[in-house]
């Protein structure tokens, strides 16, 4: 999954220009393995990308329910006794 349009138009359509004549060596091996139907790389949206609370800042309400998809929860729900 991936959630940039732009990389994923690339695997499939590799167009060479100025712009991305910089891109990585690891690229080029998904658009290979895309090409040859080995993986088919999919849109993921905000709400579905539970790692970018590990990577961006988020707002609160996006952060608590990729927490939740994570299975964590709130040390606070807890009380002292450990329940």
């Amino acid at each position: 999954m991936c959630d940039n349009n732009s990389a994923i138009m690339l695997s499939k359509n590799p167009v060479f220009h100025g712009r991305n004549k910089h891109i990585d060596v690891r690229f080029h091996f998904l658009r290979d393995l895309s090409k040859e139907g080995v993986v088919e790389l999919e849109h993921c949206g905000t709400y579905d990308q539970v790692a970018d609370i590990m990577t961006k800042l988020v707002k609160q309400e996006i952060f608590e329910l990729m927490r939740s998809k994570l299975g964590m929860c709130d040390v606070d729900m807890f009380d002292d006794a450990g329940k």
